[in-house]
């Protein structure tokens, strides 16, 4: 990936415009970690870049999209950020040529650093420095920071919670303070950022974070939880939840809650919520997944196809035409199933039919 953002940026030099790769992509090679977001500005307009590479999508505030070599990148003219509005959005920006001041106007130094078309590191804030001893710092004054943008709260712990950095010192008296703008920010955006907290390997670090900067009242979040291997599992513990979920997750969360009432290893309970949910559940009661795995595969059935008998012999065997007395029907076989008071097989529950509905 490096090697054709390399050549993206010397498609840029051939044309006499300034490019490099800058942010996370150069932070993360810089430490070797993976990292699949390619983003790089230049000092060449929207307008110029559209006229390099015609297929290419001018997004708002004046970033381009652009897919090379089935890659996608994120390309930003060079600029400053004038103005901004309700404490998130720049909304007067002008143009400029000169990549330190373009430096200056983002977040944290850890995300200064730049490589050029030779593969080589530029480094203007000390990011490298900041690196190297794992510490988030603002880009100059980090009250001025948090204010103009305070989704860059959430984004420091963030940072901090996947690398396992530290945070300024000034930089959490900035976010502390404040707190309250995080009113402000949709649900949307406050859940993208504490999702990748809750999913992240060290989200105990950054539950601690949140506590200890007071971000979880404003947030309306819980940070005295057990962690759970996924962020469901975390949302769950939750007690109110204004944050936006889809279909799906919302199944989960309600399953995941409501079987945090029952006895896991119980048969009907397995066989009700399935595996995911009981070992989540399990996580949170701290109950031994091996063991919950071990019942949960003992299981005589797993669910209604697995039992021994099809609707049509059903019908069969009571003389009757197909209606919803099979589902019925169905549903006492398996609780006798899972019970250990019927076995599962067709003769058995054929004797079983003929001697309770006939």
């Amino acid at each position: 990936m490096l090697n054709i953002a390399i050549e993206l940026l010397k498609i840029f030099n051939d044309h006499n415009f300034k490019s490099y790769i800058v942010g996370g992509f150069a932070r993360d090679l810089y430490i070797n970690k993976k990292s699949i977001d390619v983003d790089i500005c230049t000092d060449a307009t929207p307008k110029q870049i559209k006229e390099i590479f015609e297929n290419c999508k001018i997004n708002e505030y004046g970033s381009v999209s652009l897919i090379y070599c089935n890659i996608r990148f994120e390309i930003t003219t060079f600029r400053k950020e004038l103005k901004y509005e309700n404490n998130r959005y720049p909304v007067k920006i002008k143009y400029i040529d000169n990549l330190l001041e373009d430096l200056l106007r983002r977040d944290f130094t850890i995300n200064t650093l730049c490589i050029n078309s030779k593969g080589e590191y530029i480094d203007l804030l000390g990011a490298k420095e900041d690196i190297d001893n794992k510490i988030i710092k603002s880009v100059g004054d980090s009250n001025k920071k948090i204010k103009q943008d305070i989704l860059r709260s959430l984004r420091a712990i963030r940072f901090a919670t996947i690398l396992n950095f530290k945070l300024d010192d000034k930089l959490k008296k900035s976010i502390k303070k404040n707190k309250k703008l995080l009113k402000k920010l949709s649900y949307f955006r406050k859940k993208e950022e504490l999702e990748k907290i809750f999913s992240s390997q060290n989200c105990k670090y950054g539950l601690e974070l949140l506590k200890e900067l007071e971000l979880d009242k404003v947030l309306e979040i819980k940070t005295d939880i057990t962690i759970t291997t996924s962020s469901l599992g975390i949302w769950a513990q939750q007690e109110t939840l204004n944050y936006p979920f889809s279909k799906n997750e919302k199944e989960i969360i309600k399953n995941i809650k409501l079987a945090l009432k029952e006895d896991i290893l119980n048969n009907n309970i397995l066989y009700k919520y399935g595996l995911y949910i009981c070992t989540l559940v399990g996580e949170i009661k701290n109950i031994d997944r091996v063991e919950i795995v071990k019942k949960y595969n003992s299981l005589p059935i797993f669910g209604v196809k697995d039992i021994k008998i099809k609707a049509d012999q059903i019908c069969e065997i009571l003389n009757k035409n197909k209606g919803p007395f099979i589902k019925e029907i169905y549903k006492d076989l398996e609780g006798m199933i899972l019970n250990g008071l019927l076995q599962n097989n067709y003769d058995e529950i054929k004797k079983y039919l003929e001697h309770k509905f006939i």
